[in-house]
């Protein structure tokens, strides 16, 4: 297997790294993997992972509920129900960020289509890119949505979108940097790049620590705070504009959570863990399992 190790931190370069702990692949294969911190910027990342040929088959499952749509078990038919109010959230969200009837959204990592389909309901144009040929079928059979394959992206004109949405999906890119150069070059000089990903400073990440269902390994390469993701916009000339708490997903992540460590009635558990999760984020956003981070290009 063709494994990437990160010699220095992928942020700052720095050389001075340090492994917090080592996690469990409890989603397909079993495999440990270590969680790593830069001592000088505070980044966390997966270290040693498959590249970028050998990793799908760490996503192929029936039970990869962004790629598959399966409602099997307690867990994933909350998550359902959740994602159908968190679904008429996101697309008010868009409204109220640029103030447009309609523009054009590119929409990357788009899983199975149901954002993607619910904006052009609103009357947008929308480029929906998923890499996975599962979810694209899916979404063909289920929304009637056409989603394009990841080389796309590179194919859309400069300058020319007005949001671009990444829900959950940039904790997994393994060209991260190269990725952050396209969204500047494609996105309109008043347009927003719509980031949502896993917050490894959370409630709920310190409440398990090497169990939290979000560290996701291997298919989650990094690990990001609000302080780190700000320094990754920074790096490729954007601006942190706002940030927005996810209170939802601290329950399934920590229903999830308890389900690894072997808990006993872990849904009832994660049920109550994510409460008390949602009740620190009442006090900060910083402490909400999952973030919405809204950046625009420096100027």
């Amino acid at each position: 297997m063709n494994i990437i190790t990160h010699k220095n931190c992928p942020l700052c370069n720095s050389s001075s790294t340090e492994k917090r702990f080592a996690c469990k692949d409890n989603f397909a294969t079993g495999e440990m993997f270590d969680i790593v911190e830069c001592r000088d910027c505070g980044f966390v990342f997966t270290q040693n992972i498959p590249d970028e040929k050998e990793i799908a088959p760490y996503y192929e499952s029936p039970a990869y509920i962004s790629h598959s749509d399966t409602r099997k078990g307690i867990i994933n038919t909350l998550y359902h129900i959740v994602r159908g109010i968190m679904l008429r959230n996101k697309v008010s969200l868009i409204k109220k960020l640029t103030l447009l009837q309609n523009g054009r959204i590119v929409d990357y990592g788009a899983g199975t289509g149901s954002f993607a389909r619910a904006m052009q309901r609103k009357g947008w144009e929308v480029t929906a890119i998923e890499k996975s040929g599962q979810a694209r079928e899916l979404a063909k059979e289920k929304h009637g949505i056409e989603l394009l394959p990841e080389e796309e992206l590179a194919r859309i004109e400069s300058g020319s979108v007005d949001v671009l949405t990444l829900w959950h999906v940039m904790e997994h890119l393994q060209e991260i940097d190269a990725f952050w150069k396209e969204v500047h070059r494609i996105l309109d000089e008043t347009g927003i790049a719509v980031i949502a990903c896993p917050n490894c400073s959370s409630y709920d990440a310190g409440n398990y620590k090497e169990h939290w269902a979000a560290y996701d390994v291997p298919r989650h390469l990094w690990h990001f705070t609000p302080a780190t993701i700000m320094k990754m916009g920074e790096k490729h000339g954007f601006i942190l504009e706002r940030q927005y708490p996810m209170p939802f997903d601290g329950f399934y992540i920590s229903m999830l959570s308890e389900k690894n460590r072997g808990a006993r009635l872990a849904t009832l558990r994660g049920l109550w863990n994510g409460f008390l999760g949602l009740c620190a984020t009442l006090d900060k956003c910083s402490a909400s399992s999952s973030i919405i981070y809204v950046f625009r290009k420096r100027r």
